[in-house]
């Protein structure tokens, strides 16, 4: 497993990106109402990452048509948009979008209320944001990586909710995808031991019912098995000899946060 560590000039060049994104999930996600179709969603996402002179991480990768993924309230990841799927009142919309900046990716999702939700929504929501900060909790040099995923899990487990195990975050840098994998699951092994420098995407993905999913006929939409409600909060982060830095945030965030 070749893991990178980065380079104080890498790092650099990561922060950016890394705000550049965290400028479009807030303007993106600030824009999202009833009656814009996901397609909409998309096309506004697309044109705010390269007004920032970036190119969009995601659109044809691997054949991903699209510089958004935009799913939908039973669709964990990978939505593609489309002009026939309009938003609506109390729908939840995950938003995963990647930037490149000078030859370097960020990587970041969000779940957004449309209106007024469901408790049961909005319990699902701050939960799943909740068990990323839980997890990086054990994201410093010396810990094993595996903390990160136990930690997830065993949050999510206390709540009854589905950790998603078929998809799993990334290692990421000069590309989208890099070693290692980064499980949100419950593992034995204790995975690698973590160094400074190292750059992750830590992504949990989790659903109100069951953790199975499913491939719809596009080969791209994942969606609940049961067709529960699923939520996704991702962020970039840089390993330290303390707490991560997550490169990521929105100014909204880093302004709770700092409460």
């Amino acid at each position: 497993m070749a893991v990178t560590v980065k380079s104080a000039r890498e790092i650099e060049l990561m922060r950016a990106a890394g705000r550049i994104l965290a400028k479009v999930h807030q303007d993106l996600g600030d824009a999202i109402k009833p009656g814009m179709s996901t397609f909409d969603i998309d096309k506004l996402g697309d044109e705010m990452i390269r007004s920032f002179g970036c190119i969009p991480s995601f659109k044809d990768y691997n054949g991903y048509p699209a510089s958004v993924c935009v799913s939908v309230n039973d669709e964990v990841v990978h939505g593609i948009p489309n002009k026939s799927r309009i938003i609506k009142e109390g729908d939840i919309v995950s938003l995963d979008i990647g930037v490149i900046y000078k030859g370097y990716h960020s990587d970041a999702a969000r779940t957004h209320g449309v209106g007024e939700i469901s408790e049961e929504a909005r319990f699902l929501i701050d939960k799943t944001r909740q068990s990323f900060f839980e997890g990086i909790k054990f994201a410093k040099a010396g810990n094993h990586l595996h903390q990160i995923s136990n930690a997830i899990a065993g949050y999510c487990e206390e709540f009854d909710l589905g950790v998603v195990e078929d998809l799993v975050g990334h290692g990421i840098g000069q590309n989208l995808h890099e070693d290692p994998e980064v499980p949100n699951h419950f593992q034995t092994k204790r995975g690698i031991r973590l160094r400074k420098g190292m750059t992750l995407a830590i992504e949990p993905m989790v659903n109100l019912g069951t953790y199975e999913v499913e491939w719809l006929d596009d080969d791209w939409t994942v969606v609940t098995l049961d067709g529960s409600l699923s939520a996704h909060y991702e962020n970039t982060i840089l390993i330290t000899d303390g707490s991560p830095e997550i490169l990521t945030l929105t100014e909204r965030e880093i302004a709770e946060l700092s409460k």
